[in-house]
């Protein structure tokens, strides 16, 4: 079945795609809240983004924003609150960003703190840490930096893509990383548009000089597909997958993985992977540190196992969209499965769940995570449907036809 295209990917490309020197084409770049969000924050930037229905075209601008002053509304982008304000440091002038109340709870205190250790001016107008805040740019020297990313990789990733528009280049020492994934995901792309970074330790060394243009292909989410490879390994049906395999860049992928311990058959080709269920999940512990946007997923499903699931090394999952390990325990209680949490992790005993609405706290994982449960729990309802317009505005139609195509 076909999977929109990887919100991880489609960001990096735009900030990628606005930095390098030339034109660059973005092959089936995912359409949502988030992405929309990022795109229409650099043309607020000054960068040109055609938006066209199969492909985006942006035209880069290495010297920076192509205005000195602009307000940048994030929505509740992660990414595009976390990437931008890197991108603008390398202009000239003044930026303001801000968003949704949902985002500005969420912490960039390791981003301002790596971009003022950098002799960047900013300012957080309300809360320390945390948006609204404004960046008073004039280009980034560049050097030695010191980066803690144990609440997010979204903080490595942002000063990596920045490096190359600094005039001397970063060496960032990294501690405490989550999501390491992710960051491959980062280097591997900055290697298309033209910048080697180079390690030695946990260091990462990342040379000047800017990116160059070129056509990127976005590959399918690997977060979006983990809902469909559930819904396979719950009701005994298949799904493959194309466009994601072996050669994919997205750890997420990882979660089938995970299907494959509990039972499910798996196969993952050169370019496509399929998971079929077999009738029976068991029961798994797991450290779900590298991919833990998947966490909900493996929680939503986890009662129709036939012994306790434990997913641990999950901390980070506290500060997404919503506190997750909490959304997950909170919604399992109200389907009638026994559940404890910890501060990094939650165990999940097998259980029989009974009808309930789920709370989403807006958040796109939730709502999609516990339809799968659905799957085998009539009268499952969803306090905010619509939340999952952030990453996949039509999941509940395709969703919806997969179960009709089941006849479930």
């Amino acid at each position: 079945m076909a999977i929109p295209g990887s919100k991880s990917i489609t960001a990096r490309a735009l900030f990628l795609a606005a930095a390098a020197d030339g034109t660059t084409v973005l092959g089936r770049p995912l359409l949502s809240d988030d992405t929309e969000a990022f795109a229409d924050g650099l043309a607020a930037l000054g960068y040109r983004v055609d938006r066209g229905t199969a492909d985006w075209t942006i035209t880069g601008r290495p010297e920076g924003p192509a205005v000195d002053d602009a307000d940048v509304y994030c929505r509740d982008a992660a990414t595009a609150a976390r990437f931008l304000p890197g991108l603008v440091a390398a202009g000239h002038g003044t930026f303001r960003f801000d968003a949704s109340e949902q985002m500005r709870r969420r912490p960039v205190a390791p981003l301002t703190a790596a971009l003022r250790a950098l002799g960047v001016d900013v300012r957080h107008t309300e809360r320390e840490g945390h948006l609204p805040l404004t960046v008073v740019a004039d280009g980034v020297k560049g050097g030695d930096l010191e980066l803690d990313a144990s609440l997010s990789s979204q903080f490595l990733t942002a000063m990596l893509l920045a490096g190359p528009l600094t005039r001397e280049g970063l060496n960032i020492t990294v501690t405490g990383l989550v999501s390491a994934p992710y960051v491959e995901i980062t280097l591997a792309m900055m290697r298309r548009f033209g910048v080697t970074v180079a390690r030695d330790g946990n260091t990462l060394r990342v040379p000047p000089g800017g990116y160059r243009a070129t056509s990127y292909p976005i590959e399918p989410d690997a977060s979006t597909a983990s809902y469909f490879f559930a819904a396979a390994a719950i009701t005994g049906q298949e799904v493959t997958v194309p466009g994601l395999g072996a050669g994919a860049l997205q750890g997420d992928l990882g979660f089938v993985e995970v299907l494959g311990r509990m039972g499910a058959e798996v196969t993952i080709g050169a370019d496509a992977t399929t998971v079929r269920g077999t009738g029976r999940l068991t029961g798994i512990t797991t450290n779900m540190r590298d991919i833990s946007d998947t966490m909900p997923t493996l929680a939503a499903i986890a009662p129709f196992a036939d012994g306790p699931v434990r997913i641990e090394d999950v901390y980070n999952t506290r500060v997404k969209e919503c506190d997750r390990l909490d959304a997950c325990a909170d919604n399992l209680r109200r389907l009638g499965i026994l559940v404890e949490t910890g501060e990094d992790w939650i165990e999940i005993q097998p259980g029989v769940p009974v009808p309930a609405r789920i709370g989403t706290r807006r958040d796109h994982r939730i709502a999609m995570s516990f339809s799968v449960t659905s799957l085998r729990v009539p009268h499952i309802t969803l306090d905010d449907p619509a939340c999952v317009k952030k990453t996949f505005p039509e999941f509940h139609d395709v969703f919806g036809a997969l179960r009709a195509q089941w006849d479930l």
